[in-house]
């Protein structure tokens, strides 16, 4: 008996925080149809006035800017992947790679910037590495590359998607499960939608993929589950992709708690949407005012636009109309927890605007980001160090004997392109006999100048710089 769909303790507590990050990252039509569980009704609040209120809902939505300025700003330029050896096929493979991940024609940097944004707000993501299964074993590497069986690609997965792992003694993954579904309909002519819900379980040596299928709407129970009992049943089982390396082929991606974007400024941003939707209401109500009649006599006329009321010589009549402090207040408090959210994620100094508003120079704009930079840095080193472990897995995998690193991500447009080729003209004045400093400095001014560039043309522009300095 095995129960494939069991969830990991921690899984379990924090599912429910993802759901509403993501929401709160989302915003929009998405976080709307779920204001009912953020909205807080206030006490003893009537049912209808409660409807009202959650069909007025607004949100604005602080901390989604505040992720994709992040990776924006991040991924500005590419990062720099270089491959030492003599190994050209292998070259040829990576730079491919680079240009195309997934078969589905993502590059590189936008996938691993996808996965980026994922960490920021579940705290996490994943990677999986595998290659296309072939029904023949190729009995040599140019078979391989002939039927396509070298051809490594990653597959992103979320926090969501993991719902189970076990870690060795070292920390890494000793087995794990991934759970996804999809909604899919074989023919256009067959009657409705079904669910499919796949479960891949991966240890160090081999896989096991196992699947159930739906009608859209029918809840899928599943639990306590027999593989090949009650719908559930084995696709596929073999050896997966880094089983040489007796490692599971799923690597992942951990945000510090204190660069966890959504878990720092999530319940800020929730307080905000109370409170800006409170005072949004307050502010209608205070639209249609009140009449007040103060008379000594029983009062039972009926009032409105298209009556008129009949008033004794002494009776008085007025409208009710807020003073507006209690409006001011809670405007302040609004401003004063926009200001938390951008202070909380380290953007103190955008002030609720990612733009400053004037023309800065460079030294002052390192001055006013140099807090944000140094987080920045934090980002690009788990980013370099997430790909580099991916890229060396994908060679130590094909046997490829080549040297993988992975540079950059460590300049945000705080300086410009000049000041490092000055600082560069200015150390190789100094007459040091080097020359490997002089291939290291004519390297990083060419990779980082020509970022945007294909990977096979930094391949030989990197091969002719070691060929002539």
């Amino acid at each position: 008996m095995i129960d494939i769909d069991r969830e990991h303790p921690e899984y379990l507590a924090a599912k429910h925080v993802w759901r509403r990050y993501r929401d709160l990252y989302i915003g929009g039509e998405r976080l709307k149809l779920h204001a009912q569980e953020y909205l807080l009704p206030r006490q003893r609040e009537p049912g209808d006035v409660y409807t009202e209120r959650l069909s007025r809902v607004f949100y604005e939505n602080y901390i989604g800017s505040i992720v994709d300025w992040y990776s924006a700003t991040l991924f500005r330029k590419e990062p720099v992947v270089t491959f030492e050896g003599t190994n050209a096929s292998a070259k040829s493979f990576f730079a491919a790679l680079m240009d195309e991940v997934d078969f589905k024609g993502t590059a590189l940097s936008d996938f691993f910037r996808a996965q980026f944004v994922e960490s920021l707000i579940t705290g996490a993501s994943y990677v999986l590495v595998d290659f296309p299964r072939t029904e023949k074993k190729a009995g040599t590497r140019a078979e391989e590359d002939a039927t396509g069986a070298s051809r490594a690609y990653l597959v992103a997965y979320s926090a969501e998607d993991v719902i189970n792992w076990n870690l060795d003694l070292q920390g890494n993954f000793d087995w794990v499960v991934i759970r996804t579904k999809t909604i899919r309909k074989d023919r256009v002519e067959d009657p409705g939608w079904k669910t499919e819900t796949r479960w891949a379980y991966y240890d160090k040596q081999t896989f096991r993929i196992y699947s159930r299928v739906d009608d859209v709407g029918l809840p899928s129970l599943v639990g306590d589950m027999d593989p090949g009992a009650g719908g559930v049943t084995l696709v596929d089982q073999g050896t997966h992709a880094l089983a040489k390396l007796n490692r599971v082929p799923l690597l992942d991606l951990r945000i510090p708690e204190g660069l966890w974007m959504l878990n720092r400024a999530g319940l800020l941003q929730l307080e905000h949407f109370n409170k800006s939707n409170a005072l949004s209401w307050a502010l209608t109500m205070g639209l249609f005012a009140m009449p007040v009649v103060y008379s000594d006599r029983d009062w039972s006329q009926m009032v409105g636009e298209s009556y008129y009321i009949q008033l004794a010589p002494e009776d008085k009549f007025g409208w009710t109309e807020p003073e507006g402090k209690v409006f001011q207040i809670a405007q302040d408090n609004l401003t004063r927890l926009q200001e938390e959210i951008y202070r909380v994620c380290y953007l103190a100094q955008a002030g609720g605007s990612l733009s400053a508003g004037g023309v800065q120079s460079g030294i002052s704009k390192q001055l006013d980001f140099s807090i944000t930079q140094e987080v920045l840095r934090a980002y690009g080193d788990a980013m370099k160090e997430l790909i580099r472990r991916v890229l060396t897995s994908i060679e130590a995998a094909r046997e490829d004997g080549i040297e993988i690193s992975v540079t950059g991500m460590d300049e945000f447009d705080i300086t410009d392109f000049g000041t490092e080729l000055s600082d560069a003209q200015a150390l190789l004045g100094l007459g040091v006999e080097s020359p490997t400093l002089k291939k290291e400095i004519f390297k990083k001014l060419a990779l980082k100048y020509l970022s945007d560039s294909r990977q096979d043309v930094k391949d030989r522009i990197v091969g002719e710089i070691e060929g002539v300095v």
